[in-house]
């Protein structure tokens, strides 16, 4: 048995089409519906359980009627990947448990007033959890918060959802080459910067953080508007292994 991961979103916080923006990439996705991208998000479903990682988007009881969460992977708190909480806590009759990194901040009064929400469960880094058949790993990121990415893995292969973050940390990088991925998906905001980017990836720092990894398939995700634009002209620039995620996109493994 395996598992399969659905982007439900794939865009930054600013999401595609950036609002009263009519840059060439803006234009299009407002034409085409399957070129927005909503808060980076996605879901991972195993033996009948779906758990989000994050919980971004604002129409979540809308596409997971009760009781279809099981759970949620959160990433970190930053608004763009955690807002959607603010509705599902109002829920009734059930205990949603959101696993994330310890943050003793966390995202608006949502530690205040949880409601259904349960953050008890927060991981240590390169701790292994157990859902049905697959084990699930949080490992670090480097972020302007506390962040976490989740490595899955089942029989059939491994999968790693590596987003916000620039570079891996030592550690994580070191734990990572020891385990050959079937997918990784990384964040990648920005064309190549001339600087070195703070709290997300280029495309450079994206490439650069995989090497030395064995990765059958890198996908970018977490992408922004000028992203977009970039790839317009030098998608066929990357290498053959890299991928751009789209919302409603679907991994097998």
């Amino acid at each position: 048995m395996g598992f399969s991961l659905e982007f439900l979103g794939t865009g930054d916080s600013a999401q595609v089409p950036v609002y009263n923006c009519n840059c060439i990439a803006c234009l299009r996705a407002r034409s085409d519906e399957s070129l927005r991208r909503g808060p980076s998000s996605a879901v991972v479903r195993i033996a009948g359980q779906q758990w989000l990682i994050d919980a971004g988007r604002m129409d979540l009881a809308e596409r997971f009627p009760a009781p279809q969460i099981t759970g949620i992977l959160q990433t970190h708190y930053h608004a763009d990947h955690a807002q959607g909480l603010l509705h599902l806590r109002w829920g009734v009759n059930m205990r949603l448990p959101v696993w994330g990194p310890e943050d003793p901040v966390g995202f608006a009064d949502l530690y205040k007033h949880p409601g259904i929400l349960d953050f008890s469960q927060t991981w240590q880094p390169f701790e292994s959890r157990k859902i049905a058949h697959v084990t699930v790993t949080a490992v670090p990121l480097q972020h302007s918060k506390p962040c976490l990415g989740y490595v899955f893995e089942s029989a059939k292969g491994r999968c790693a959802y590596l987003t916000d973050t620039v570079g891996l940390p030592t550690e994580t990088h070191e734990w990572l080459q020891q385990r050959p991925l079937t997918y990784c998906v990384v964040d990648c905001s920005h064309p190549p910067q001339d600087s070195t980017p703070r709290n997300h990836n280029d495309v450079t720092s994206a490439l650069a953080m995989c090497e030395g990894l064995d990765i059958q398939q890198l996908y970018f995700t977490h992408l922004s508007h000028e992203m977009d634009q970039w790839l317009l002209k030098h998608k066929n620039s990357l290498p053959s292994h890299v991928h751009i995620a789209r919302d409603g996109m679907h991994l097998f493994c």
